[in-house]
């Protein structure tokens, strides 16, 4: 079994609203950085707000850090917390195929969506920014296909697609150990061996895709990310580069 991360704050509840709401409250107190695994969420979110169901078994975690730089290099975190779940994946799978990283916050398994991020910032004068990473992984079981947006990739689960079970506990611990592995890499070394991990699993890279901001899409060749993380596309009109986006293939 892996080890625990050093420096690396734990707290696991069997119970609790939102694992974001939670990290929010405990994040003024806290000297370092610090995982929060809930077992049961009464009223778990993804992006803008919407909600998140969490099935008995799934994965529901935030990791609170207090990061340094401003609020662009919080945002790169979303890629090392991707690549984090990528190598979390493979561990617990004994496997690499299959699995993709969708920009900007998205693991893929076969085609399908198996785990979402959310970053929240939080904090209030005077106490100092604190960067909230919200981290849902369907290991046991995936939501239904009417949960999700129309014309999103369908929702699929570790146990349907590789047939590997695993504990919540555990899948944190193996997240945890990647996520300090990538997170070292980044703050020695920047984002750019970051990007480069990035892109060498990422879906769709020279595809056609559309992106979709919420009065307009863009579609166009996925060409890279650019080194502020920017979805970049070659569309017909010249390339384009997007700081945020709903991608559809």
């Amino acid at each position: 079994m892996t080890d625990w991360p050093d420096g690396y704050g734990r707290r696991i509840l069997e119970t609790v609203d939102s694992t974001l709401s939670e990290a929010a409250r405990i994040a003024p107190d806290l000297t370092g950085p610090e995982w929060i695994l809930g077992l049961h969420q009464t009223a778990a979110r993804g992006r803008r707000g919407r909600p998140w169901t969490h099935p008995k078994g799934n994965f529901a975690a935030t990791l609170v850090i207090r990061p340094p730089g401003g609020p662009e290099q919080a945002a790169l975190r979303s890629f090392v917390t991707s690549l984090a779940l990528f190598d979390a994946c493979v561990t617990v799978t004994g496997r690499a195929e299959g699995f993709a990283l969708k920009w900007p916050n998205d693991v893929l398994l076969n085609g399908g969506k198996l785990a979402g991020i959310l970053l929240e910032s939080t904090g209030t004068p005077g106490q100092g920014s604190y960067l909230a990473i919200g981290i849902g992984v369907n290991l046991a079981q995936a939501p239904s296909p009417d949960d999700v947006e129309p014309g999103a990739v369908r929702p699929v689960s570790l146990l349907s697609e590789t047939g590997t079970a695993v504990s919540p506990e555990d899948f944190l611990t193996y997240l945890a150990a990647a996520y300090a592995r990538y997170e070292t890499q980044f703050t020695t070394y920047g984002f750019e061996p970051i990007r480069q991990a990035w892109l060498a699993r990422a879906a769709r890279i020279g595809e056609r895709i559309t992106a979709r901001l919420s009065n307009s899409e863009t579609a166009g060749i996925f060409e890279t990310v650019d080194g502020r993380g920017n979805l970049v596309l070659q569309t017909d009109n010249g390339r384009v580069s997007l700081p945020a986006a709903e991608i559809f293939f």
